[in-house]
């Protein structure tokens, strides 16, 4: 009797040729999954979706033509069987949150580590979904504070809420004092707000005091 394997069939949507011959040899490095598809654009994504029996779909959201998002939204019109997990540099709440209502089953950083984006797939294929750990504390709060806020800015504000100094804010996070400053400025003028005091005050009043 034989012992085979159940494959997954993916397709790797992303711009850059180089980052997908990557993901290819690192997928195809595991028995389970074979990469059976790539493109570069929405027009080839969706001629190989239709072509190719696909069960995942790893989407990048600079593309040519519509961007990753509003194609994940057509292939969850189009392709529902189709599971697409979005892998990609932002890592901007706005992004993250429009990927969900876009109907994406998980969003990956591309700079996670390379066992991420495995379990991932796994994760998606056995009926979850998955977020690389740097996005949880945008997607686990109820309301978004501001989408244009990073991870680590959202993660800055947590401490703020608690009550943190920067100093602290440095060694929580394993961050520089310096780079914390600099959060706080960014924090500051993508919320329009002034001072030190402000901000301490946006954040109690919009964060959970526990920091959790």
């Amino acid at each position: 009797m034989s012992d085979a394997i159940a494959v997954t069939n993916i397709m790797i949507v992303d711009d850059h040729p180089m980052i997908r011959e990557g993901l290819r040899v690192r997928l195809e490095s595991v028995p389970s999954l074979r990469v059976v598809a790539e493109a570069g654009g929405a027009d080839e994504a969706l001629a190989h979706a239709a072509r190719h029996d696909v069960h995942l779909v790893l989407m990048d959201i600079n593309l040519r033509g519509m961007n990753g998002i509003e194609l994940t939204a057509a292939f969850h019109a189009m392709f529902p069987g189709i599971a697409v997990l979005i892998l990609s540099m932002h890592d901007k709440a706005e992004y993250v949150m429009q990927s969900i209502r876009a109907g994406a089953r998980g969003y990956i950083l591309k700079d996670a580590p390379g066992n991420d984006i495995v379990r991932a797939i796994e994760t998606v294929l056995s009926g979850g979904i998955y977020y690389s750990a740097a996005l949880i504390p945008m997607i686990a709060r109820p309301r978004m504070v501001d989408e244009s806020l990073t991870a680590r800015e959202y993660q800055v504000l947590e401490q703020i809420a608690i009550g943190a100094s920067n100093r602290k804010i440095a060694k929580a996070l394993d961050l520089s004092i310096r780079t914390v400053e600099t959060h706080c400025l960014n924090i500051k003028r993508k919320l329009n707000i002034e001072g030190r005091s402000e901000l301490i005050k946006f954040a109690l009043e919009h964060l959970p005091k526990s920091g959790a």
